[in-house]
């Protein structure tokens, strides 16, 4: 993991989900997939913007020619763990399940991004490749998928 994800993790976890520098004031999330060939947890920071119940996540990888890594994992497993700032000053750890939106939603959802953000507009402007937008939508039963993949917890 780069050095900068690995301190904006530290960060966002010891202060509530909120982070400084470039990222302070931001709308930021952890999102921790599952490698496709590791089967390693990874956890990245991403901006997100909220659509309903759902979170909105954009792979846009800094306007790079290949998609995040992360959204290659989504591809084996979609079912991710987020981890949000409350307006208590804490983070909610939830499961998730990532559905990759197409189409005219996906360009709607990503027009209002890069209206909320004109960097989202710059980083579409940079690359040759839709910039993939990702739903996450909440699941309650997360961890007992997490449990049947991995046997359950140890009881003590």
């Amino acid at each position: 993991m780069p050095d900068l994800n690995r301190q904006v993790i530290e960060e966002f976890r010891a202060n509530g989900g909120r982070v400084g520098g470039m990222f302070e004031g931001a709308a930021l999330l952890l999102l921790t997939t599952t490698g496709a060939r590791s089967g390693r947890a990874h956890t990245t920071p991403a901006v997100y913007a909220r659509d309903g119940a759902r979170l909105l996540v954009f792979a846009s990888n800094g306007g790079g020619p290949k998609h995040p890594a992360w959204f290659h994992n989504l591809g084996a497993d979609p079912y991710v763990t987020v981890e949000i700032g409350t307006p208590e000053g804490t983070v909610e750890r939830f499961g998730a399940t990532a559905v990759v939106t197409e189409g005219e939603e996906r360009d709607r959802l990503y027009a209002e991004q890069a209206g909320r953000d004109p960097g989202f507009a710059a980083y579409q402007a940079a690359t040759d490749r839709i910039i993939p937008v990702v739903a996450l939508h909440r699941v309650e039963d997360h961890f007992a998928h997490e449990e049947a993949q991995s046997g359950p917890a140890p009881r003590g």
